[in-house]
């Protein structure tokens, strides 16, 4: 089937453009600039007056809780918030139950999502202790790296030992994305904080416990290992300035920021409490307007989510109670295209961050761009049109959002993905599944 998207603004880049494309079957064959069109021989035209056209999102880190957590979330529920919110492409966390860290859970999820996700997808194996010995057997075109949790609260893949991280680094053969937080520094912090107020301190706490310091000296390691044994490390979810000091641009050590930690700061904890509860914790102002401010000086190379639902009868209590984790991946786009118009960075930058820079960092073939020969995965967006996030709106399995009540000025029309039309105002086209991505890792 032949498609032509005409009439739209196109983002693609480091350009904006008045142009068209022309889709046939799964992939983009023609991109034509200009504000006219010339006769083009389709079966659909889709007019995208108005709008924005843009590679599809691709979401370097979502936890889709399938198999072993399904009560919150599962890849059917949440690959279709995904097409809701533009994300034609997204990489799933190990720690599901059971965790994916062997070779048999590995396909586990793969034969899942075959059957069950809407949008593309792959799946990163998760690093153990003792389980390096498996890494020569993983097939590396059909994953996007090994995922390393150095300090974490998450079941037993906490990975503690020096010589297992030495191990981990020197052989890993393709990026190590890597959650930094010091579990011995954050297990001081939480003790300090019972004995002054309680058992379960009130979430307004959560980021003196995940500190500061639990953060960096984590992340410090971990950029030092990278260093030592020339891996590619790629550092998940930073939160802090001092954090940002560890990097700098173009180089085999990057470092993702989350939406979340874009968007919010210690003083929404007032008003949404655990709803914003995440580890690492969303931190001070001050920290926040670093991170945005290292969207554009190249220290921040990729932008995900880390979307993680819950149910909300599991967001109840303060630190020590309620879960870390909260559904943003239907929101994401449209909320750093807020952003965007508050002039933190450019729509270009934004293209960069979530589409471009994930598939050259992680060698995913065929996506990422609008280019003839490739996959045709993109979003059509529209500015200017008021609307707020109810509950009837969103599609992720928990039923909750930390959006919601809020009034965004941006909207997500359509999204193709493979060029099938997968997401068209309102509704998602449940009957679609997806294609496994496929990776060239450089040496």
């Amino acid at each position: 089937m032949r498609k032509l998207i005409k009439n739209g603004t196109i983002v693609n880049e480091g350009r904006t453009f008045d142009g068209s494309i022309v889709i046939d079957g799964k992939d983009i064959q023609q991109i034509i600039e200009g504000s006219v069109c010339p006769e083009v021989s389709v079966d659909e035209t889709i007019d995208a007056s108005g709008c924005f056209v843009l590679p599809g999102i691709i979401d370097d880190h979502v936890h889709f809780r399938e198999p072993g957590l399904t009560a919150k979330a599962d890849i059917d529920t949440e690959s279709q918030a995904a097409a809701a919110g533009g994300v034609t492409s997204y990489f799933d966390m190990p720690n599901t139950v059971p965790q994916t860290t062997t070779l048999e859970a590995l396909d586990e999820k793969f034969q899942l999502a075959a059957r069950k996700s809407h949008v593309n997808y792959s799946f990163f194996f998760g690093a153990t202790n003792d389980n390096s010995h498996l890494f020569p057997q993983l097939d590396k075109t059909r994953i996007p790296g090994i995922k390393l949790f150095m300090g974490s609260s998450t079941g037993n893949m906490l990975v503690d030992r020096r010589e297992a991280l030495d191990r981990i680094f020197a052989t890993a053969g393709m990026p190590l994305m890597a959650h930094c937080e010091d579990t011995a520094i954050i297990n001081r912090n939480m003790a300090q904080a019972k004995s002054l107020y309680g058992d379960d301190p009130a979430v307004s706490h959560h980021p003196e416990i995940r500190s500061a310091e639990a953060c960096y000296e984590s992340t410090r390691l971990a950029v030092e290992l990278a260093r030592q044994h020339h891996a590619q490390l790629h550092v998940a979810h930073l939160t802090t300035a001092r954090e940002l000091e560890l990097f700098e641009p173009d180089s085999r050590i990057t470092a993702e920021a989350t939406v979340s930690h874009l968007y919010f700061c210690d003083r929404d904890y007032s008003l949404l409490g655990t709803r914003i509860k995440c580890n690492p914790a969303i931190k001070t102002e001050r920290d926040r307007e670093a991170l945005q401010q290292a969207l554009t000086d190249g220290r921040i190379a990729v932008i995900g989510t880390d979307h993680a639902p819950h149910l909300l009868s599991q967001k109840e209590g303060g630190c020590a109670r309620a879960a870390s984790g909260m559904p943003m991946i239907q929101f994401s786009l449209v909320t750093m295209l807020e952003l965007v118009d508050r002039g933190v960075l450019t729509i270009e930058r934004l293209v960069e961050l979530m589409c471009h820079n994930p598939a050259r960092l992680f060698g995913i073939e065929g996506r990422g761009f609008l280019r003839p020969g490739y996959r045709a995965d993109l979003v059509i967006v529209r500015p200017n049109t008021g609307w707020t996030v109810c509950p009837t709106d969103i599609l992720s399995k928990c039923g909750w959002s930390p959006m919601e009540g809020h009034t965004y000025l941006w909207q997500v029309q359509q999204t193709i993905c493979n060029g099938h039309t997968v997401y068209r105002h309102g509704k998602v086209d449940a009957t679609y599944i997806g294609e496994p991505l496929r990776f060239h890792h450089a040496t």
